[in-house]
């Protein structure tokens, strides 16, 4: 089936006439485009596009599935591509006192709260909530394919001034700049300090993240440990940075994916990724991340979730889920084998199993580095 997300793929498609195939229009307004309203469509999907009633009705007397998105809900049932941090944050503006609270997130946030969060009554939202993410896997697919994805996770607490926060972004800088495509869970601490790390590796001068986290770290007088992410200014101090230090234009400019989740709505994903595959399902979305990261994982010091995906990417790879093993490097020595001792069980789990050489702990940025860029997945 052909996948068609623009009026010009869907003009081509037209004029095949009678010989063409089945295809799925996603997210477009037909309603003056011609040509829907005579022929066959079966086994066509309309996935979020507007249709005059004429449309609608004649492509579902002929054979199409068409499916709405009546202007219900604060969010499509239907994307054709990722999030980028501007549809995000929608609403949001710094200079005029708009908070994050008006923002496109927070307002999906506030709709998934009131509709039962993980477990609506109503079937209608969840069957839209289930659109969406497929809809957003689909389109993280198509955006990594051909890319080499490695991910970073780590704790949401970690603060910007601590010194493990400057060393995660090193790292995502120095894999970025060599090619690696950078993945987080897309929200704050080590997360945003990864898509930091990929957002400098654009600037010539490596000086000039280290001014940003200076911008970064300052927090509000008696402001909570570990919770920056509550700080009344967090994302305007995001939104500082990347003013002063824009990206280069779309196209010749390194990327990174943050793959959030609403179910943390409490957490306002980071404003440095550049594009975000935000997911209602905190389930699909965490072990999604985990096996698109085919080039590796780096695992920062963290909590219980970053223990929880350390032994479900060990379990990706022990029973080879999807495809080969990848490596994965464990970010403090001291974290991992004593405060949180993941290492000696780890080490014991792969025992002769195809993926022991691809573990391994370090507190050397410059090993996490190598270790990454070493590994071959297709020969």
């Amino acid at each position: 089936m052909i996948e068609i997300d623009d009026l010009a793929s869907c003009a081509r498609w037209v004029e095949m006439g009678g010989d063409r195939p089945p295809a799925a229009f996603q997210a477009l307004d037909l309603r003056d485009v011609g040509g829907f309203e005579s022929g066959s469509f079966r086994g066509c999907l309309f996935l979020a596009c507007e249709l005059t009633p004429a449309q609608a009705g004649y492509l579902t007397t002929t054979g199409a599935t068409v499916i709405r998105d009546p202007d219900v809900r604060p969010y499509p049932a239907h994307r054709a591509r990722l999030y980028t941090p501007e549809e995000i944050f929608a609403g949001f503006d710094p200079a005029t006192g708009n908070g994050y609270e008006v923002s496109y997130d927070a307002r999906v946030y506030r709709h998934w709260v009131a509709t039962g969060r993980q477990y609506p009554e109503m079937i209608d939202e969840s069957l839209a909530r289930r659109l969406h993410d497929h809809s957003i896997t689909e389109a993280l697919h198509d955006e990594i394919d051909g890319d080499r994805p490695v991910a970073i996770m780590g704790g949401h607490g970690l603060e910007r001034s601590d010194p493990t926060y400057a060393s995660i972004a090193r790292v995502a800088r120095a894999l970025t700049r060599a090619g690696r495509l950078m993945l987080s869970g897309g929200g704050p601490g080590a997360m945003e300090a990864t898509h930091l790390g990929a957002w400098f590796a654009n600037m010539a001068d490596d000086d000039a993240m280290v001014a940003a986290i200076g911008v970064l770290a300052p927090r509000p007088d008696g402001a909570p440990a570990g919770q920056e992410y509550a700080d009344h200014d967090w994302l305007d101090r995001a939104w500082t940075v990347r003013d002063r230090w824009p990206l280069p234009a779309a196209g010749s400019r390194l990327e990174s994916i943050g793959i959030p989740t609403w179910m943390y709505g409490h957490e306002p994903p980071n404003a440095f990724a550049t594009r975000i595959a935000k997911y209602f399902a905190n389930s699909v979305r965490e072990e999604g991340l985990l096996a698109i990261a085919t080039h590796g994982v780096v695992f920062a010091p963290g909590s219980a979730g970053t223990i929880q995906e350390i032994f479900q990417d060990a379990a990706q790879n022990h029973y080879a889920s999807f495809g080969p093993p990848s490596p994965m490097v464990l970010l403090g020595r001291g974290y991992w084998t004593e405060r949180h001792p993941v290492w000696p069980v780890l080490d014991s789990l792969s025992d002769g199993r195809d993926y022991r050489d691809l573990i391994t702990i370090t507190d050397d940025e410059d090993e996490v580095v190598e270790v990454i860029l070493r590994y071959r997945r297709d020969g």
